[in-house]
């Protein structure tokens, strides 16, 4: 469900759009955690869903991917009892107006990983998220289940790592009717299109009161921070606070260029005694309810530019 949203608002600007996303959407408690945050300030996400996360473990050897044994997956498969949660969790979201989008399947990164696929390779990928997507919860269940969604309204990717060939794996895209590709970096600025697909990067930020760079990924923080360590939790406020002056630099920034997107990539985690999803949180609670900003989907987010791309 897309909502629509004027070319420009009363200030003579167009929206200042902020597209929350996260990678994997396995957690149930996190689920719950950003539904009810959506739900607080009339937000739409997108969860980047991993095909593992719907699929059980006994039968993981349908799953063939590139360069590895069957069953193989770099985040594992689930429970019978956690496909049953996260396809009724999958139906309620997109009931709610969320989006789903696909971060396809084993999460291979570095060598062996998506770097090499080509493009018939990323088509099977897609093709492997399909069938767990379809037929996953039937296998869980023993029965016949329907699924939570139509593979075919998926619109959008972000690969792991945000790794691949970006032309081998649009192709794959675009044969399937995709709109968008999150796996990219880039700048706070108007979106384009790349290879026939909307291009919504990861963006360049700095870190607040450094002059580190970053993008607006949670991982990344992370790194940039305490290079992916746990600080003590005595510094667990005064990081949290950073990167939420990170996020509220990189929304001024957005104002101060004409009001393009701001993208923000997440997953669904607790990294470094939850500083990141803490942040996040105080961010999109502050900031969906500000007059010129609207939290919207990827692709609502497509929607609107291709009616009124400035």
């Amino acid at each position: 469900m897309t909502r629509s949203f004027p070319a420009k608002l009363s200030n003579g600007k167009p929206p200042l759009f902020l597209v929350v996303s996260f990678d994997g959407a396995g957690d149930l408690a996190l689920w719950h955690h950003w539904r009810t945050v959506a739900k607080q300030v009339d937000a739409r996400m997108t969860f980047f869903l991993s095909g593992p996360y719907l699929y059980p473990a006994d039968h993981r050897t349908d799953y063939k991917p590139p360069f590895h044994n069957p069953g193989a997956s770099d985040i594992g498969w689930s429970t019978p009892s956690n496909v049953a949660a996260r396809t009724t969790i999958l139906r309620e979201a997109i009931a709610e107006g969320h989006e789903i989008g696909t971060h396809v399947n084993g999460h291979f990164c570095g060598p062996k990983g998506v770097g090499d696929w080509t493009t018939a390779q990323w088509t099977d990928e897609l093709n492997a998220f399909d069938q767990m997507v379809r037929t996953g919860p039937g296998l869980a269940a023993g029965t016949t289940v329907h699924a939570p969604f139509d593979p075919a309204t998926v619109k959008g990717m972000r690969t792991p790592c945000l790794e691949g060939n970006r032309a081998a794996y649009r192709r794959a895209m675009n044969a399937r009717g995709m709109l968008y590709d999150a796996s990219a970096t880039g700048y706070i600025k108007w979106p384009t299109k790349v290879d026939g697909l909307w291009n919504f990067p990861l963006q360049d930020v700095t870190l607040a009161g450094t002059s580190k760079k970053t993008l607006t990924m949670d991982y990344n923080l992370w790194y940039a921070q305490t290079k992916a360590r746990t600080a003590p939790a005595a510094k667990v406020r005064q990081l949290r606070e950073q990167v939420l002056a990170t996020y509220r630099q990189a929304l001024a920034r957005s104002r101060a260029k004409g009001n393009p997107p701001l993208f923000l990539g997440n997953h669904f985690n607790r990294w470094n005694n939850s500083v990141y999803s803490d942040a996040l949180t105080t961010f999109v609670t502050e900031t969906c309810k500000q007059r010129d900003v609207r939290c919207v989907s990827n692709v609502e987010l497509a929607s609107w530019l291709a009616k009124y791309r400035p």
